[in-house]
């Protein structure tokens, strides 16, 4: 096996971060189609006003539910035949949604989001799957490498939308679900050359209880942290757009802000890395926590168009560092036989979470405003940095 002398990386790891990278940029492209025409879609066919965001919560349920069944594939079955079943699921998502506007169907197009989520909790492994054959101090850089595929799905999944989605008058995004598989089958071309061990027998029964592993401080930190990251910045970009139309703001100020918050959000992740083997994950994911809150504290603050985009802005870094930075803690606190069970356990605490705020952050934002929304965030992000600091994860020595 040859190893790049300059990052200490096996050819064949390397070759599966670029694969995992593109593989992000579709997947991520994805869920970009789901919620650019979620709500859109859903207000031409819910039978009831108050189910338009429906199919856009199912997406997150869709996810919660698919990631214990990826963990489980991949270790019974390898990392590979999970991918490739993640991106089947991809190419019926796009078909079912355009079925479902082609009949007018509310009830096929939640099935369409509910099935897409399931794939992006495919592809929220790949980050994962990235470490393995990494060496220790490299993992968190291969973390990030593949999330910077993130950035790229969120500029060709937009310019996708707006290419196709008056193409098959008069039925709107009708061609753009067809992209949408399109991209899960580019992406299933791209996952078949991924060369990822598949796990022996004796790999299969040993191990730690997942219940001993998930009762370490490391790792309930580590899942504590990613949650907190990952939810607040959902909760808050969610409503966003939302919040700036009440606000009297355009359509196009809502779509730039967003589009600026999706650069912030993966655009960091070329360098990411790099600052977690620097400055250890527990710092990083501190920095992370802290931006949220300045982005709450700047949404706070006042109600113009600048407001609303250097919160976005803000958002997107707090998450990047966030989750990044406690998914590489996550990676530290299992053996390499441990990691299916572990990787997709967190994932599942992280989309579970994410689920059952998802059915609430509407009636948050329309019952109580905009503010409620960003004084919700102060609360768990105190208690994440205080977790943090209660195991010294924020005071450990730097090294330079």
């Amino acid at each position: 096996m040859t190893t790049n002398a300059a990052t200490g990386v096996s050819a064949s790891a390397s070759g599966n971060i670029g694969r995992l990278a593109i593989a992000q940029a579709l997947g991520g492209a994805n869920a970009n189609v789901v919620y650019a025409t979620g709500a859109i879609v859903g207000s031409q066919l819910a039978p009831d006003p108050s189910l338009v965001t429906f199919p856009i919560s199912l997406f997150v349920v869709g996810m919660a539910s698919g990631t214990l069944p990826t963990g489980y594939i991949s270790r019974r079955h390898g990392r590979r035949a999970a991918f490739l079943i993640g991106a089947t699921l991809g190419v019926l998502a796009g078909l079912i949604g355009l079925l479902a506007v082609l009949r007018g169907s509310f009830a096929l197009f939640c099935v369409a989001t509910f099935v897409a989520g399931v794939y992006s909790a495919v592809v929220q492994s790949f980050r994962f799957a990235a470490t393995d054959g990494a060496p220790p101090l490299l993992r968190a850089r291969a973390i990030s490498w593949v999330m910077v595929g993130g950035l790229v799905g969120g500029v060709i999944g937009p310019q996708m939308i707006q290419l196709t989605m008056n193409l098959w008058q008069p039925y709107l995004f009708a061609a753009s679900f067809i992209g949408q598989s399109a991209f899960a089958l580019a992406s299933m071309g791209v996952l078949a050359g991924v060369d990822l061990r598949r796990p022996a027998a004796a790999e299969l029964a040993s191990g730690r209880p997942l219940l001993e592993i998930v009762a370490t401080p490391k790792f309930a930190i580590a899942a504590l942290c990613g949650v907190v990251s990952y939810a607040l910045m959902n909760l808050v970009m969610t409503s966003a757009p939302l919040a700036m139309r009440l606000c009297g703001l355009s359509l196009s100020d809502s779509n730039l802000g967003i589009q600026w918050h999706v650069l912030a959000m993966f655009g960091p992740s070329f360098f990411t890395g790099g600052l977690i083997a620097r400055f250890g994950a527990g710092r990083i994911v501190g920095v992370g926590l802290l931006l949220t809150s300045a982005a709450a504290v700047v949404d706070l603050s006042g109600q113009t168009v600048w407001h609303f985009w250097t919160g976005l802005v803000l958002l997107g870094l707090g998450w990047n560092f966030g989750f990044v930075g406690a998914s590489a803690m996550v990676v530290e606190t299992h053996r390499p036989e441990e990691r299916n069970k572990v990787q997709s356990f967190n994932d599942f605490v992280i989309f579970g979470t994410m689920a059952l705020g998802s059915f609430s952050s509407g009636k948050l934002l329309t019952s109580f405003g905009w503010d409620a929304v960003n004084w919700v965030a102060f609360p768990p992000i105190s208690i994440a940095l205080a977790a943090l600091l209660g195991v010294g994860l924020l005071r450990a020595r730097v090294a330079f």
